[in-house]
């Protein structure tokens, strides 16, 4: 199994251009995109030896939902978005199956190593993956992730958990962010909720019901794709320049 956890930065009202800029950004990403495929290390592996999920931390405390104990009401310019009056966020963890299409989620007050310690425990001990040969998390760079100590701790402890690093800035890659956008539409617009505990009772139940409905996605970004990526590249900054 894999997960992918990362963290999320919605793009909202804006056009960019990222550039790959690890140096290993060709190796991680073929690793990512090959256990998508269920491919590990140029082997085909059995779906009865190998689980991979995506799982990832989002929506930051200090970001939404914020809640307000009085209606929303949009204002000029907002683009029919509802502004609240902050009292207090949750952070949202999630790890999505890639082969099964199940969702492992839960809410914190606040994200960090701790919140994350408790997502791996949640999914690493209940079947499949508790016996799988091999569970691959797919995590971003973020700083609940990088802490050496404490991944070696995770990976002590869990001695089937593998831990795959996205490059840097490639949050596309990781097919979570499909299934947080799905949240975010569905269940935090508007973000206006009486308090806490509705918001998590909203989440975790739509999360119950997302899972009865939900298909593995239908991920087309192939191992030739990234192959022709460094040639768009140039291409798009020769016309940039231009």
């Amino acid at each position: 199994m894999a997960l992918a956890v990362g963290r999320r930065n919605p793009p909202w009202r804006h056009r960019s251009w990222i550039f790959p800029r690890d140096p290993d950004f060709q190796t991680k990403a073929t690793c990512v995109l090959d256990l998508y495929h269920r491919r590990w290390k140029g082997k085909q592996a059995r779906q009865t030896r190998l689980r991979h999920l995506c799982g990832r931390k989002d929506l930051d405390p200090s970001a939404y939902p914020q809640t307000s104990h009085h209606p929303a009401r949009p204002q000029a310019g907002d683009a029919g978005r509802a502004r609240v009056r902050p009292r207090g966020a949750l952070a949202y963890l999630a790890a999505w199956d890639v082969h099964q299409a199940k969702v492992h989620g839960r809410c914190e007050l606040t994200t960090g190593i701790e919140p994350f310690g408790r997502l791996v425990e949640q999914v690493m001990t209940v079947e499949p993956y508790a016996s799988a040969r091999r569970v691959f998390w797919v995590v971003d760079n973020g700083s609940s992730h990088r802490d050496q100590a404490f991944l070696d701790r995770l990976q002590g402890r869990w001695r089937n958990l593998r831990l795959i690093h996205l490059p840097i800035h490639a949050c596309w890659l990781n097919q979570v962010e499909i299934y947080f956008s799905v949240v975010q539409r569905k269940v935090l617009t508007p973000n206006d909720f009486a308090d806490l505990a509705e918001v998590e009772q909203r989440l975790l139940a739509f999360q119950a019901h997302y899972e009865q409905i939900a298909t593995p996605f239908e991920w087309k970004f192939t191992r030739t794709d990234l192959d022709r990526l460094p040639a768009r590249i140039t291409d798009h900054t020769l016309r940039s320049a231009a």
